[in-house]
């Protein structure tokens, strides 16, 4: 029988990686705000979409990868947790310090077709596989990974991640389209800026949780 509260505590953690891993303004974060702007919320939204379905690709990939060492995983959990807190800060601080601006390019005037604008994303995202290290920080971060679980389970932690990076997408996308008449280059690194210490923050408090050996979700 499974317990509501090991499902409630996989869609948390999945929630978590599927926003920590689209939050930071990298080339297609900066894609779909530019695309907001210049087109629209939903031209926006689905290049985030498209980012979406290319992490999920490398989540699965991780994910099914690190099973296969479940074991070594396991007896090494201290180590890896460590690790993965170490990577989240390291991308936060990457974060923090980079200027998304300089991944601006010139508008265009045809907007291409929803279809054309989710595909663009998708190749974007997918030409980055150093992803997949911070995928393998994350999972061992938060031990996402386990074995001998239902597939129900599986499916719930990996749709979590999805919903997390949609949610993400669709409130960054209201919140330019909202703001768009206010919102210029200045404002693209500030908001990277916040969520580069965003990032920080829950690194930090998850390193501390690591060195005095206490579960950090």
């Amino acid at each position: 029988m499974i317990q509501i509260e090991t499902i409630f505590n996989i869609l948390i953690k999945g929630f978590i990686i599927g926003v920590v891993v689209s939050a930071p303004l990298g080339p297609v974060g900066v894609l779909c705000i530019q695309r907001t702007l210049n087109k629209g919320r939903w031209f926006g939204f689905v290049t985030g979409l498209g980012a979406a379905l290319s992490d999920i690709a490398y989540a699965l990939l991780t994910g099914y990868g690190m099973s296969f060492v479940f074991d070594l995983i396991k007896n090494n959990i201290f180590y890896l947790q460590l690790f993965g807190s170490i990577m989240l800060l390291l991308f936060g601080v990457y974060t923090f310090r980079s200027n998304p601006v300089r991944s601006l390019r010139p508008s265009s005037g045809n907007k291409g077709s929803y279809f054309h604008n989710f595909v663009t994303a998708f190749l974007v995202t997918l030409s980055n596989p150093l992803i997949i290290f911070l995928f393998i920080g994350l999972f061992a971060r938060f031990a996402f990974v386990q074995r001998d679980v239902l597939l129900i389970e599986t499916f719930t932690g990996y749709a979590a991640i999805v919903i997390g990076a949609l949610a993400w997408w669709l409130g960054i996308t209201y919140f330019v389209n909202k703001v768009r008449t206010k919102f210029n280059l200045r404002g693209i690194w500030i908001l990277n800026r916040v969520i580069g210490s965003i990032v920080i923050v829950v690194a930090v408090v998850a390193l501390v949780y690591t060195l005095l050996g206490e579960s950090f979700y």
